[in-house]
């Protein structure tokens, strides 16, 4: 097949491949599913410290500081529970004379949740009531799951006279905040990851389309090789992902969210956008199918991310580890290796295509 041979020596960045690029990168605009995935992702990015707060509630419902929750409390033990509210923030307390009188007030909406406690055999038995599923309860649950664990740690404290051997010392409790953890282990993944696997579903499309309405044969009249028209879709569709990290990371910072380790994490970005892209092309060239390239995209590359946590450190942990700062030998490491596998691949990728007949498509 000399003109492949003839093609592949050509720079990898002749006019024919940047040409390839171009058209594919600029045909975008004319696919609204990923017009319409990229302003979400910017909207995120551009927004980040207003939507960490609302996201927030949502991973970790117990740093939305819930003010006023009014409490009913009934039963014998109506003394230790009030104890333990007045240790626990935004929780107010109005105890009842008996159960009744207190769901009395739980369905007159005195009350935002109900606690009704008594000692059984030595034991405090607690039976809690809050409302049907709702943002409201769920705030609910939260402030008096707080409450029931302050007041489980007063009984143990009280009761510790009555053990065999002393309890084991607690470590000293640290403060951190839930806003932190969610910005840089799962707002940051996410923003930096999502590119890649979009990018690498782009791509099967953009071979796939090309099979499909036989525009492949086309282009290589042009004359252009098949490892050409290969290395031009390939470049189009992975400089994207860096380029779209390097916004969202320009983005992050305008937000008040400090990024470390840029360079580190757009090579590991850039690379993960090779290897996904470079298995999207394969794909694309063995299926010849739309749907069913994508298909085992999605479903292979999804499997293979999750696979991926038998790995010393996921690639999520060492975005989140790079760009908050603390990285280690082994995150180095495993850009390292991300990197070295994507330039393995490509060339794999390449060589396989050098392999196929042209006439096949």
């Amino acid at each position: 097949m000399p003109d492949q041979e003839s093609g592949s020596s050509d720079s990898f960045l002749g006019d024919s491949r940047l040409t390839i690029a171009k058209r594919d990168v600029a045909s975008l605009s004319r696919e609204k599913t990923i017009i319409l995935a990229l302003v979400i992702q910017l909207f995120i990015a551009a927004f980040s410290s207003f939507l960490v707060v609302g996201l927030t509630s949502l991973y970790d419902p117990g740093s939305v500081e819930a003010s006023g929750i009014d409490i009913g409390v009934s039963g014998d033990a109506t003394a230790e529970l009030e104890d333990a509210a007045a240790a626990v923030d935004g929780v107010e307390v109005t105890p009842y004379a008996d159960r009744a009188e207190a769901m009395a007030g739980f369905q007159a909406r005195t009350v935002r949740g109900l606690v009704h406690a008594e000692t059984v055999g030595g034991e405090i038995r607690v039976t809690a009531t809050v409302p049907e599923g709702s943002i409201e309860s769920t705030l609910v649950v939260v402030q008096l799951r707080s409450v029931l664990e302050e007041l489980e740690r007063t009984e143990r404290i009280d009761r510790s006279d009555f053990l065999d051997a002393p309890p084991v010392t607690l470590p000293a409790e640290t403060s951190s905040s839930p806003y932190f953890g969610f910005t840089y282990t799962v707002l940051v993944p996410l923003l930096l990851f999502l590119p890649p696997f979009i990018s690498g579903s782009i791509a099967v499309d953009a071979i796939t389309e090309e099979i499909e309405r036989g525009t492949l044969e086309l282009l290589r009249v042009a004359p252009v090789s098949l490892v050409d028209i290969v290395d031009g879709k390939a470049l189009g569709m992975a400089i994207l992902a860096p380029l779209q990290a390097i916004l969202w990371i320009v983005l992050l910072g305008a937000n008040g969210i400090a990024i470390r380790n840029v360079p580190a994490l757009v090579l590991l970005v850039a690379a993960t956008a090779v290897l996904v892209v470079v298995f999207g092309i394969v794909l694309g060239l063995l299926t010849g199918k739309r749907q069913q390239a994508q298909l085992l995209y999605s479903v292979l590359v999804l499997g293979a991310f999750g696979a991926l946590a038998l790995l010393p450190e996921h690639l999520a942990t060492v975005a989140a580890k790079l760009a908050v700062g603390s990285a280690t030998t082994v995150t180095i490491a495993t850009v390292a290796g991300v990197t070295l596998s994507a330039v393995v691949g490509y060339a794999a990728m390449r060589r396989y295509v050098t392999r196929i007949d042209p006439e096949r498509y």
